[in-house]
C-alpha cells in the first residue's frame, strides 16, 4: 500500500503551487518529509521562518490534496521553519506545530494554547524510564472515568508509545473531516502515536518532529469537552515536556518514582524542570514500593521503601501514595486490562483510586494544589 500510495501522494502535492514563486511544492523542494503508513499520511513543508504565517493556505491546500488521493484514510501537513532563511533544498529545518483550524501556524512552543475545552490537564511524569509511570497514568485515568468524569488520556511518548498495549486497543482511529477521532475505551478518550503507526515502527525523529507530532495529537484530535486529561509523559526532561508546558495550560504534574536513591535523583530533576516552567507539582507517587510474592504474599522491599515519601517531605510536596510491585498489575497491564477495572477488589486497585481521587481534588481546585516549589 505504501509503495502504491506514496507516488500518488507526491503527484498530488506536485499539483499544489506556492503563490509566491509559482512553483509546485515538489519541484521547489518544499516537501521536506513525507510519511505514508497504512493510509495515514504526514507531510512536512519546509519554509523560511518569516513566511510561516502566510504559508497557512499552502499547508491547508497540501493537506487537502493528500487527503483526496484514493486510499488515503487521513492526512496532515505541518510547516517546518528554517532557522536562517530558506536553504536551496529545504535542509536544516525546524517544524512548526499545528494550530487550531483557521488560526495562523506557529513554531512549536508558540501561539495559542491548545486543548481549550479540557477543564484540567495533569501530566504524569518521571525523571527516568522503567518506574511504572505509564501503568500509573492509565490506572489513574481509568479510575477518574469510572467516577463519571469526562476523561482523556494522551500518550505523549512518541518514541515509546505504550497506550495501545495497555488499553488493549490496536485499531486505527477514524477521521471526521480533517479531525482524528480518539479511541474510546472504558469511558476514556485516548490518543497515541501508537494508534497511527505500525506497532514495531521505530520513530527515528529529531526533536522538532516530535514536537510537531505531539501538537497534532493535541490540536487535530476531536477531544471535545473534557473534565480532565491525563498525559502520560515520556521519561526525562526534553522536547515533549517543554511542548506540553508551553502549549497547554497544565494544571499540575504528578511525579512517579521508585524508592531507591538513583530513581529519586532523576525524579528530582523532573520536579526541577516543572518548577522552571511554572507548573505546580501535585505530588509524588512511590511505585514498586515493595514486592509481594504471588504464592505466599510475603513482602520484600527490593528497591528499599519510603524514599519517595521522604523526598516529598524534604521538598514540601504532597506524598500521594505507594503502589506495590505485584504480578497482577503487570499481567493486567500487558493484557490491556488496567487493574483498577480488572481487579477492583484488590488493595492495589484501591490505592490507584485513592491517588486518582486526590489528583482530581487538587487539579480541579488550583488553590488545593499548593504552592510551587523551588529546589535549592
Amino acid at each position: 500500500m505504501v509503495k502504491e500510495l506514496e507516488p500518488a501522494v507526491r503527484a498530488a502535492l506536485a499539483g499544489v503551487r506556492d503563490p509566491a514563486t509559482g512553483r509546485d511544492l515538489v519541484s521547489a523542494g518544499l516537501v521536506t518529509g513525507l510519511s505514508v503508513r497504512d493510509g495515514m499520511v504526514q507531510v512536512e513543508i519546509g519554509v523560511a521562518r518569516e513566511r510561516a504565517r502566510e504559508m497557512e493556505p499552502l499547508r491547508a491546500a497540501a493537506e487537502a490534496a493528500a487527503r483526496a488521493v484514493p486510499g488515503v484514510i487521513s492526512a496532515s501537513a505541518i510547516l517546518t521553519a528554517h532557522r536562517d532563511g530558506p536553504p536551496a533544498h529545504g535542509h536544516g529545518r525546524q517544524p512548526g506545530g499545528p494550530a487550531p483550524r483557521g488560526a495562523p501556524r506557529n513554531p512549536p512552543g508558540q501561539g495559542p494554547m491548545l486543548l481549550s475545552e479540557v477543564g484540567a490537564i495533569v501530566a504524569v511524569a518521571s525523571g527516568k524510564g522503567g518506574v511504572g509511570k505509564s501503568t500509573t497514568a492509565v490506572n489513574i485515568a481509568v479510575a477518574l472515568a469510572a467516577q463519571g468524569l469526562r476523561t482523556g488520556l494522551l500518550d505523549a511518548d512518541i518514541y515509546g508509545p505504550s497506550l495501545p498495549q495497555m488499553l488493549g486497543a490496536q485499531e486505527r482511529p477514524l477521521t471526521q473531516g480533517d479531525r482524528i477521532l480518539p479511541i474510546e475505551r472504558w469511558g476514556l478518550k485516548a490518543m497515541s502515536i501508537g494508534f497511527l503507526v505500525d506497532q514495531e515502527t521505530a520513530m527515528i525523529w529529531r526533536g522538532p518532529m516530535v514536537m510537531g507530532a505531539l501538537e497534532q495529537m493535541m490540536g487535530q484530535v476531536a477531544w471535545g469537552a473534557l473534565d480532565v486529561m491525563i498525559v502520560d509523559m515520556p521519561p526525562g526532561t526534553g522536547d515533549a515536556q517543554l511542548t506540553m508546558s508551553q502549549r497547554v495550560p497544565l494544571r499540575g504534574a504528578v511525579i512517579v518514582s521508585t524508592p531507591q536513591d538513583v530513581a529519586l535523583l532523576d525524579a528530582r530533576r523532573g520536579i526541577r524542570m516543572f518548577e522552571k516552567v511554572n507548573v505546580p507539582v501535585l505530588g509524588l507517587v512511590e511505585n514498586m514500593s515493595f514486592f509481594c510474592c504471588p504464592n505466599c504474599n510475603h513482602r520484600t522491599e527490593i528497591f528499599g521503601h519510603g524514599g519517595a515519601r521522604s523526598e516529598a517531605a524534604r521538598l514540601g510536596v504532597e506524598f500521594l501514595g505507594e503502589l506495590p510491585l505485584k504480578l497482577a498489575i503487570r499481567e493486567q497491564a500487558d493484557a490491556g486490562n488496567p487493574i483498577v477495572l480488572a481487579r477492583p477488589e484488590t488493595e492495589e486497585a484501591a490505592a490507584y483510586r485513592a491517588i486518582a481521587a486526590r489528583v482530581w481534588e487538587k487539579a480541579r481546585n488550583p488553590v488545593a494544589a499548593g504552592p510551587k516549589i523551588t529546589i535549592a
